[in-house]
Formats: C-alpha cells, structure tokens, sequence
C-alpha cells in the first residue's frame, strides 16, 4: 500500500467541490467520489439529483455508498504531506503575510532573509547562498529584505537610486545628479541617510521630551483630581454637618413651638377641668335640695311641712358663674417669635461659614499694585502704588493706549488669566468708590458704563450708603453694615468674581457664570473727591488672616 501511494499525486484524491482532500470519501452509482458532507449539501440543493463531475441525473436521491479504499488512501496521504509540511518549515520559514517571500522559491514561497539591491531581487537562506559564496556577488549591496524593490529604480533611468539631492531634498541615481540636479548638493545615499537619521534622532529625543511632558501633566492631573477629591469629600463632610445644624435646629425650633401650644392647651384644659369640677358639685347639691324641695311639696303632714320649710326654702351655697368663662389662649406671635429664633441661629452658622469660606479664599492673597500707565490723569497715587485717591489738579500727562482719560480708575500692574486671586482694599471714609476686575480690552477713552457685558464685574458705593453690582439691570445692595475693607476674590475657570465684607465675614455680592477669554486687571475707582468730603483713599491692604470669635 505504501509502494501504491507513492505513485498517487494530490489531484487524485481532492473533493471537486470543495477541491481540498476527501472527508469521509463516498461514491454515487455513476462512480464518482466526494466528500460525504459535499456531496450531500449539493444533493439537497438540485432537484432533480445531478452528479457534478458527470452530469448524470437520478430520478431517485442516490444512496451513498461508503469508500473504505478511497478514505484509507486519503488519510495516508493528509499524513504524509503534514509531515513533509513539518519537516520543511523545521529548516526553512514559510512566508506569512506582511513578510518579505523569497523571488527565487516556486510553489510554497520561503521567507526571505536579505534583499539585493544590484539584482532587485529577495532571497531565502538557500537561494541567498551564492551571494554569499560567489566573488562577483559578494560585492552586491544586501539589505534586510524589503518589498517593493522597483521602486529603489530611477524610473527616468532605470539607474540604482544611489545618491541624494540635498537641495531637492529626494532619492536620484547618478544619471540624475547630471542632468536634472547639476549644481545641487548631491551626496552619497549612505551620507543622506546619516544626516536624516542624525536628525530622526533628534525628532525622536524631542518627541520622547514631549511624551515625558505629558506623562508629567497626567500625573499632575491625576494628583489634581486627587486633590479635588479630597477637597469635595471634605465640603460634602462640611455640607453635610452644616445641613445636619441646621435640621436639628429647625427640628428643635418646631418642638419647642409645640410644646409652647401644648402648654397653653394644658393650663386652659386644666383650668376648664376645675370649673367644671365645681359646676357638677354644685349641680349634684341643688338635685339634691331640689329632690327634698320635691318630696316636702307633695307632703300631706301639715306639721312637718312647716317645720322643714325654713331649712328648704333658702338656695344651697353657691358661687356666681355670671363672669367666669374659659378663654383660649392667644397664639398671636408663637410662630413668629419662634422663627425669628430660628432666623437668628441660622445667622450665626450663616456667619460661621462665610468665616470659613473668607478663611478659604484668603489663601489666594496676590500681592497687587497700581499701573500709573492706565490712571486718569487726576488721580493721585502713593509712592508704594498701594494708594489711590482724586486731585483737583489734572496732571499733564501722555495719553497713551492704556491710560483712562474721561473717569477716575486705574488698573493694578498685574494681570491674571488663570486660576484663582484674591486681594483686599480698605474702603473706610469714602461716600463712593468702584473695585472689581476688568478685562484687558476694555474702552478706556470717553464715558464708559461698567458692565459684565462690556468686561466689567465690579461693585460700587453712592451717596454714602447705596451700594450695587453694576450689570443689565443693575443690582440693588442691601447690606447690614457698612463695609470698611473689601475682598475681591476670582476663580477664573469658575467663571466667578465675588466680594466680601473683610471685617463682618459677610459675602456682600458674587457674578456668576461669568466666561473669561482674557486677561483680568484689579480695577479701582476712588471717585471725585466731592469738594473733600470723598478725599479719603482707596488702600490695597495686606492680607490678614483673622481669627473670628463667636456670638455665643
């Protein structure tokens, strides 16, 4: 059997349907063999039966008919070319895709171990060999092997691509450097690729410096985002106990109304429970006398009747009810005066966290001075440019881009176009003033009216005690004290500017959702000076951390 197979060829046993070697070989009553699988799908599909290879027809489905000779040969020859298939690829890879095959190998393709650069041509270890053997191929250039070797051809020329025009920055063959690229900085292509690969070195330094800067930026996002977490576990603990305060002291509030009324109801009951107590004691004599007044009327005993009646004629004791009544209690004010307690107790902790919250955003303290490039030309600025209040005397001075020329402001030298700031000025004595920010493009020549619409979020004093947030409509201030020093703190990713009442812990008015895109300047307007009753200036103040000390 073995001496038989070697004289078979593949052809001999492959299925003519699915062309590969037979599975389960069976044959049909014209002779033809198939795989049982194959055949059997085909049969299902024509109507009537109709053998692929023949064409013969069967009015009646064929029996298929088991081939042990056919199926015994066909296993031994799937053995013995999975053998042969193993022994080969033991010595020599066979080219999977994406590699480089063998130009030289016929039927199965070898992977190729090196390119030719003379000959165009990719080799397999066994056909690399004469390169390696033969004088005059020695001296060809071998590379790692690379597909696409036509296109190392000059296509103008059919000339190697041995040169580089550094001029034209391209691949030329020696024809090219003659004719097209005379005068050109034309160099060998080993000197191109070691200038280029210099530089790719470079490139690769510096994008392994961009790569370390960012691995550097996520790890401070993520050390960010730690933080935050931290910072939002702690105001959601804060939160938390602050709201529980507060729900306890509604809580205790609205338990004390009620034992309040409850009380109240007690006494009037129990007062009501008395006189009720006295009108039946009271009741049950006058039935008693009443019943005895009874049975003497109807008595026949002339003598007893007149004996008894000086006793029974006259009233029982009693008391005047004419004037007693039972008043409900007054209930006018029990609610009111208990939410004013509760109003009061909600103040304090209201104070405790604007305390708190102060205490935060004082940890952002900038340290801001005046640009006398942007004053109009009637202010008047201290030498340490912290102070700033109106002259009567214009100074002469250039009007340059910056500088306001029509109201009395000035901007702070120092500009912020991220993150969080937070400054303070000392306001006392003055009847009006401006502070906030301002956005670096704003008008500065002519009437101006501040607005978060045209880049000002500021806050402003009047007549000595009118305070608003200019905005369209403006923004009525009603404070409880008059501020003498004002925080002005800004997140400017949060888009928020908000103002503090320094010494009252007090927050006196916020802009939110504000969108910033530029450039913010500390703003400051100490006003006229109202013939001196308004002379007092605006103080950029240090920064003191205050401990605050508690009402109760």
């Amino acid at each position: 059997m073995s001496a038989a197979s070697c004289l078979l060829t593949e052809d001999q046993f492959l299925c003519s349907i699915c062309l590969d070697v037979f599975t389960d070989p069976v044959t049909i009553p014209c002779g033809h063999n198939f795989c049982k699988t194959c055949i059997t799908q085909h049969l299902d599909k024509n109507v009537p039966c109709q053998c692929p290879n023949c064409k013969k027809t069967f009015n009646i489905r064929p029996e298929l008919q088991v081939n042990a000779f056919i199926s015994e040969m066909a296993a031994q020859f799937r053995q013995s070319a999975q053998q042969k298939a193993s022994s080969s690829s033991s010595e020599q890879q066979v080219s999977k895709p994406g590699e480089v095959p063998c130009d030289v190998c016929t039927g199965t393709k070898l992977k190729a171990l090196k390119s030719c650069l003379v000959c165009l041509a990719s080799y397999c270890e066994t056909h690399l060999e004469p390169h390696l053997t033969m004088s005059g191929l020695k001296r060809h250039q071998l590379i790692d092997p690379v597909e696409n070797l036509e296109g190392r051809m000059c296509t103008k020329h059919d000339k190697l691509l041995e040169l580089f025009c550094k001029t034209d920055q391209m691949c030329v063959c020696m024809l090219c450097s003659i004719s097209h690229h005379q005068g050109h900085s034309v160099v060998p292509l080993k000197e191109g690729y070691e200038g280029k690969k210099a530089k790719l070195g470079k490139t690769y330094a510096e994008i392994q410096q961009m790569i370390q800067k960012r691995r550097v930026k996520i790890e401070e996002m993520k050390r960010s985002v730690q933080l935050s977490k931290k910072d939002a576990d702690r105001e959601i603990a804060a939160g938390v106990q602050v709201f529980r305060a507060l729900k306890e002291s509604v809580e205790r509030s609205q338990a004390e109304l009620m034992d309040t009324i409850k009380e109240k109801q007690r006494e009037t009951e129990k007062q009501a429970e008395g006189f009720i107590k006295e009108l039946e004691q009271e009741i049950s004599e006058l039935e008693k006398r009443s019943s005895e007044v009874e049975q003497l009327s109807q008595s026949e005993d002339h003598l007893h009747l007149l004996q008894s009646f000086p006793s029974l004629n006259s009233a029982p004791p009693t008391k005047d009810w004419t004037g007693v009544s039972i008043r409900p209690p007054s209930y006018e004010g029990t609610v009111v005066r208990a939410v004013n307690q509760l109003e009061e107790t909600l103040s304090k902790q209201m104070k405790k966290l604007f305390e708190a919250e102060l205490k935060r955003v004082q940890q952002y303290a900038v340290d801001v001075t005046l640009d006398p490039d942007t004053a109009h030309p009637n202010l008047i600025l201290s030498d340490d440019r912290k102070q700033v209040n109106c002259g009567d005397v214009k100074k002469n001075l250039p009007d340059n881009p910056e500088r306001f020329n029509y109201h009395s402001i000035v901007l702070a030298k120092q500009s912020f176009s991220s993150g969080r700031f937070y400054y303070e000025v000392q306001v006392k004595e003055k009847t009006k003033w401006d502070l906030g920010v301002a956005r670096e493009s704003i008008n500065r020549k002519g009437k101006i009216t501040p607005s978060p619409q045209d880049g000002y979020w500021t806050i402003c004093l009047r007549n000595k005690n009118e305070y608003k947030a200019p905005a369209d409509p403006s923004v009525r201030l009603s404070l409880k004290h008059q501020p003498e020093k004002v925080g002005v703190f800004v997140d400017y990713e949060e888009g928020l500017v908000s103002f503090y009442d320094v010494d009252a812990a007090a927050l006196i008015y916020s802009f939110t959702g504000c969108c910033f895109t530029q450039k913010l300047y500390p703003y400051f307007s100490p006003c006229v000076s109202d013939g001196g009753e308004n002379a007092a200036p605006l103080i950029i103040s240090p920064v003191r951390h205050r401990i605050y000390l508690n009402d109760d």
